[in-house]
């Protein structure tokens, strides 16, 4: 814990003061005040996460975070444990889905083993924060032990600050790891405070019998480890997964050092109720993508507070949301650091007298 207290330390509040100059600054750019839209919103939210009026994105990074989940063997997924691990390969390998939406924007893929339940080769885009060969599963007891919870948010912060040292001044939170939506309706059915059939959805694709099924098992999960909504660690241990910590502590190492983290989907935004839960203002450097099908993710992005910025139907995960939306961050940067402003455009601004 002493690596999340230090952590949670030294994430400030967004200064009121620097966003107003910010505003300003977009209101006196050759536009109609506000015609911007979000991208304004945007462009004034990284400059308030960085503190600097003229903020850089330009390298970006995507983390996966990837961990195996003990609740497959109740039968919750479409898909057996060991893709996980092939994912993981075809990541490193370059041909997923991510890997092409991060040549798009010119990002780097990185993947961090958090507990997949297979021995990876090393690899220069691979980072090995291994909790365990995947967690038990969460319908015969806590997922994994309280200090094991402890220790993926640690290890999620230590990978941020690993990839922040690299250089890169933008982070999107991936995900890979089978059954990890089960893990998600479960964290979201807790500290939202909202039944798991109304966070619950078919992750990769299962059918009606297997929706019912992984209801039943997150209700079980619930039942028998009653999880508390007020300790984020607790809550992960009980019914998480090392990937979900990982991103959680992504998440607060990222607004430790005022860096903007864009968050993916579902199992993204479960890592985000993580640290919200364990640090409130978190949020203020959270950029929430896209809204995700999966019925959970809305009532996770609710209790942030969060707006996402685009809804394209998507629920693959891998960072993929986050890698279109690092790209609108970095155009809202544009936005703000490259307009003319009225006086240097010699453009007469808008009147102050309305009709």
């Amino acid at each position: 814990m002493d690596k999340i207290t230090e952590t949670i330390r030294n994430i400030r509040a967004i200064d009121p003061g620097i966003l107003k100059a910010a505003q300003t600054r977009l209101d006196d750019l050759t536009k109609p005040r506000g015609s911007l839209g979000r991208l304004e919103e945007l462009a004034r939210q990284i400059v308030g996460i960085t503190g600097s009026m003229k903020p850089a994105v330009d390298r970006k990074a995507v983390l996966v975070m990837a961990g195996d989940h003990g609740v497959v063997e109740e039968g919750i997924s479409a898909y057996p444990r060991e893709v996980t691990m092939q994912m993981v390969l075809n990541f490193l390998g370059g041909g997923a889905a991510i890997n092409v939406l991060a040549r798009h924007i010119g990002a780097q893929v990185y993947v961090v083993d958090m507990g997949v339940a297979a021995e990876l080769d090393p690899d220069p885009r691979l980072i090995d924060k291994k909790i365990g060969m995947g967690t038990s599963s969460m319908t015969a007891g806590p997922a994994m032990e309280r200090g094991q919870a402890a220790r993926a948010v640690g290890s999620g912060i230590e990978a941020a600050e690993t990839i922040i040292g690299k250089g890169f001044n933008i982070i999107a939170t991936g995900d890979m790891g089978i059954g990890n939506t089960t893990a998600s309706s479960a964290i979201t059915s807790v500290i939202c405070d909202i039944k798991a059939e109304e966070v619950t959805g078919r992750g990769t694709g299962i059918d009606q019998a297997g929706l019912i099924k992984k209801i039943e098992a997150v209700n079980r999960a619930l039942s028998l480890n009653k999880p508390d909504p007020r300790d984020g660690i607790d809550v992960l241990s009980k019914v998480g997964g090392f990937e979900i910590g990982g991103i959680a502590g992504v998440i607060l190492g990222c607004a430790a050092r005022r860096i903007p983290v864009v968050i993916d989907g579902f199992i993204s935004a479960a890592g985000a109720l993580i640290a919200g839960t364990l640090e409130p203002k978190a949020t203020e450097y959270m950029i929430p993508s896209h809204s995700s099908v999966e019925k959970g993710h809305q009532v996770a992005l609710k209790h942030l507070g969060l707006k996402p910025l685009f809804d394209f139907d998507m629920r693959l995960g891998e960072g993929t949301g986050a890698a279109i939306g690092m790209s609108i961050a970095e155009a809202a940067v544009k936005i703000l650091n490259e307009m003319a402003t009225f006086s240097s455009a010699g453009i007469s601004a808008e009147s102050k007298k309305q009709p």
